[in-house]
């Protein structure tokens, strides 16, 4: 599979379909590879892709510090996945696109939004990761990680995530950079000396500015209230994509379509469509 340098981090992508682009931002936390379109939970049962490639060029990755990606030891922010996201589109040639985000990819998207809203021709923004169940998890697995550095060692990190081969999400004392030091020797080696007290504020100053609110993290709403972009909207329904978290990006969003639909009812016969329906209004008004 394909890999570009962006941001000096190496990104693994897939591009599939024919049409106009769509650029995915993947669901599953920081284990967001682009595989997680087909495996992960309700995306998996919706067959998205399968239905999504027939009318447009899907462009899947990797987030850094996931999968096959690479990564760096600092603090991430969602201004990161900004440069990840528009990066690769810039590897591609492409100058603007449709952006889809599923769980904690609708937060990417919505930053994308904001900070190049000409690159943005809509956005789909499904099952959006948020609420205040969501918050405290976050903050409850770096909390988690930072405890177990502080009695094992950073080094003990590293023997641990290669050991395992757990993400973030199962066992939190792997960290968030778990995957790169499965990959990367260079990396695992740099990151298993590096100054402890340092790495603390690193990853306290990340959970902190990430997850700094009780609802979807990555945009300011007063920024979200002036964007003049299409945007459809799909609700969640559990603790970590909490209803709540879709109406609050409806409420911000001027140009918001809220897709009142259980979760229940999301199916492959229902969701593809509406979705495509959407992307397929958009593209025209864009005149791309």
């Amino acid at each position: 599979m394909p890999t570009a340098v962006v941001d000096g981090i190496s990104t693994r992508y897939e591009v599939s379909g024919d049409g106009p682009p769509l650029l995915m931002f993947s669901p599953g936390g920081f284990d967001s590879t682009l595989e997680s379109w087909r495996t992960v939970g309700i995306y998996k049962r919706l067959s998205l892709m399968d239905h999504l490639t027939e009318r447009y060029t899907c462009i899947t990755f990797d987030r850094r510090e996931s999968g096959q990606s690479g990564g760096r030891l600092e603090r991430i922010s969602w201004a990161d996945y900004v440069r990840q996201g528009l990066g690769l589109l810039d590897a591609l040639g492409i100058g603007s696109a449709h952006l889809m985000g599923g769980c904690v990819g609708c937060s990417a998207v919505a930053a994308i939004g904001v900070a190049h809203p000409e690159r943005v021709r809509s956005m789909v923004l499904y099952s959006p990761a948020g609420g205040v169940k969501y918050r405290m998890k976050q903050h409850s697995r770096f909390e988690s990680h930072l405890a177990y550095v502080d009695e094992h060692g950073l080094g003990a990190v590293v023997e641990l995530a290669r050991a395992s081969g757990a993400t973030f999400t199962k066992d939190p004392r792997v960290g968030p950079w778990n995957s790169v030091l499965r990959t990367d020797e260079a990396f695992a080696a740099a990151y298993a000396v590096a100054d402890p007290a340092r790495y603390r504020v690193t990853v306290a100053g990340l959970v902190r500015l990430m997850f700094d609110r009780d609802t979807v993290p990555g945009a300011e709403p007063e920024d979200l209230l002036t964007l003049d972009v299409p945007a459809l909207i799909v609700p969640g329904q559990d603790e970590s994509h909490a209803p709540s978290a879709a109406r609050y990006l409806q409420e911000c969003l001027p140009r918001a379509q809220y897709w009142d639909v259980p979760v229940a009812e999301q199916t492959e016969q229902t969701a593809p469509a509406r979705i495509l329906e959407f992307l397929d209004a958009a593209e025209q008004e864009s005149g791309a």
